[in-house]
Order: structure tokens, then C-alpha cells, then sequence
């Protein structure tokens, strides 16, 4: 029976019924919150309500590039984001090689029990993350006090006090922590591979690590292209909640990414209005980054992103 353009709407319009949920939630998590952004402009002085509040226009985004302290604490932060970034952009390889090594394990009791296991730490709490860090490599923690009894060493290793490696080591944290969850996505892509080209492959004597190179990983590379440029677009940010529970006197200076300088200066601080202003510039930022990579995405794979 041919469909009627009335009937077409008819089912349209129950489609959008459908999705209409999910559009609210977006608009009250995602679109609503930017009204925020008008604290910018203002000498906002908690707890009086914003209409008792000076208007003082591009104030606080002239003072950001106009104070040399300034300048100099946020380029001391945009290195440190720069460098986190940069170093979860080179180890996003990570879980890809991981799925493609689970995919590899044949007894399947085995190989549910480590993705279970390496995706459990995604659901942990950096809080409870670094209550174990603590407890295990403060300079009171299990690994110097039993090096210290067997007499290897004299002074205690300051591994969470220290801004030495703190970028390495959060980078670990990182990976540890969402090396079972980031596989997932490419898990299914490899579900996804028409299975008759192993099934060829093998017939030809390809052995695993032939078929790997030469069918799973050209499989997979659609997939971490496209989370790659996800991962680019979201270059400036880093999230908060990790260097946040790690950010002590000692390792200040090199943990302190954009997300958690907007909050010291914004809560800690107690400058609200110069927070939101941070916020907005990288905000903008972070758009800009996004176009820029949908457009690299539309030049060199002939499909966009977004």
C-alpha cells in the first residue's frame, strides 16, 4: 500500500515524539546552562542577586591578556593542558590495540572476565582512584614502607608530592582507568567486519598477526579516526575531577590544567566572573577546534563528523 504524504507526516511527527525527551534534557544540560556566560560581564559579588551587581562589560577578558601575572599563569596552564592533551591524543592507540588483542583470546569465560575487570575501573570515582594512589605510593605507603624495610632505600620516594613526573603519571592514571571502557567502541567495530574475510584470509594461510595487520587494523582505522578527531575538538579539556584530587602545594604548577584553573579561580578564588570569562574563551576555542577538524574530516574522508 502506497504511503499518502499525509501519512508520512503522521509518522514523522510520531518520530519526533519519540526523540522529543532527550531534545529537552539536551536543551536544559547543554543550551541552558550558557545563560550562565552573562556573569562575564559583570563584577559579580556572591551572594547578591546579578541585578545588584555592576555591569562592567569586557572587563575581565581585558584584564586576562593585560596583567603580566597573569599572562604568565595562564601560558604556565595552557602548557600543562597542552601537554595532557597532547599525551591522551599519542596513547589513544591504547585501547584499540587492546581490543584487537581481546578479540584474540579464544576461551571466552578468560576473555569476559578481563574486559569486566579492565572496564570496572571506569565506574570508580577518581576520589576512590586516588585513595588507593594514596595508600600505595604516598611517602607513607605500602610500596616505600616495604622498600624501606628491606633496607633498597633510605629516604621515601615522593611520587604523589612531586611535580616532576606528574604528567606521566596521570597520564598512566588515565589510561588505567579507561583503557576497558575506550575498547568497547572497537569491539564492536571488529564484531562489525564481515566475517568472511578472516574466513578467506585463513583459507589462504594467513596466520593472526597477517590477518591483524592486513584485515582488523584497516577495519578499525574509520573508527579511531573519527574518536581521534573527537579527542582533537576537545583538545582544552581535560576534565577537572582527576587533577583535582592529585593537585596538592607541591605539584600545583604542573597539574593545573584550563578546567581546574577555572574552578580554583572561580570558587577558590572566589572570582566568578573572571572564571566564566576563562570559560567562555575556551569554550570558544574548543568550537573553533571542532569546525576546523569536521572541515579536515569533509577534505580527507569525504564525511563529516557532525
Amino acid at each position: 500500500m502506497r504511503e499518502t504524504p499525509k501519512r508520512k507526516s503522521a509518522e514523522g511527527f510520531r518520530l519526533f515524539l519519540l526523540i522529543l525527551p532527550f531534545l529537552v534534557l539536551c536543551f536544559l544540560f547543554s543550551y541552558y546552562p550558557l545563560y550562565g556566560w552573562v556573569y562575564a560581564f559583570y563584577d559579580y559579588r556572591s551572594p547578591l542577586p546579578l541585578s545588584q551587581c555592576e555591569f562592567v562589560g569586557w572587563k575581565w577578558f581585558r584584564i586576562l591578556w593585560s596583567n603580566p601575572a597573569q599572562i604568565a599563569q595562564i601560558l604556565n596552564v595552557l602548557k600543562n593542558t597542552f601537554a595532557m592533551s597532547f599525551l591522551g591524543i599519542a596513547t589513544s592507540f591504547c585501547p584499540v590495540l587492546f581490543a584487537i588483542f581481546l578479540n584474540e583470546i579464544k576461551c571466552k569465560k578468560f576473555k569476559n572476565v578481563v574486559q569486566t575487570l579492565t572496564t570496572l575501573p571506569n565506574f570508580i570515582s577518581w576520589t576512590l582512584v586516588y585513595a588507593v594512589a594514596f595508600s600505595l605510593f604516598s611517602t607513607t605507603g605500602m610500596l616505600n614502607s616495604v622498600l624501606q624495610q628491606l633496607g633498597w632505600i633510605e629516604e621515601p620516594f615522593k611520587i604523589l608530592d612531586s611535580g616532576r613526573h606528574v604528567w606521566l603519571s596521570m597520564i598512566l592514571w588515565s589510561t588505567w582507568k579507561g583503557l576497558g571502557w575506550g575498547s568497547i567502541v572497537y569491539l564492536a567495530a571488529i564484531a562489525g567486519i564481515d566475517q568472511e574475510m578472516f574466513e578467506a584470509a585463513r583459507v589462504d594461510g594467513a596466520g593472526r598477526f597477517h590477518i591483524i595487520k592486513n584485515i582488523t587494523i584497516p577495519s578499525l582505522m574509520p573508527t579511531y579516526l573519527v574518536m581521534l578527531m573527537f579527542s582533537v575538538s576537545n583538545f582544552l579539556s581535560n576534565g577537572m575531577d582527576q587533577y583535582y584530587v592529585f593537585q596538592n602545594s607541591f605539584n600545583k604548577q604542573s597539574i593545573q590544567v584550563l578546567d581546574l584553573y577555572v574552578y580554583n579561580i572561580g570558587i577558590t578564588g572566589k572570582s566568578m566572573s573572571l572564571a566564566t570569562a576563562v570559560g567562555i574563551m575556551k569554550s570558544v576555542v574548543s568550537v573553533t577546534l571542532l569546525m576546523l577538524v569536521n572541515w579536515t574530516s569533509q577534505k580527507t574522508r569525504g564525511e563529516s563528523i557532525i
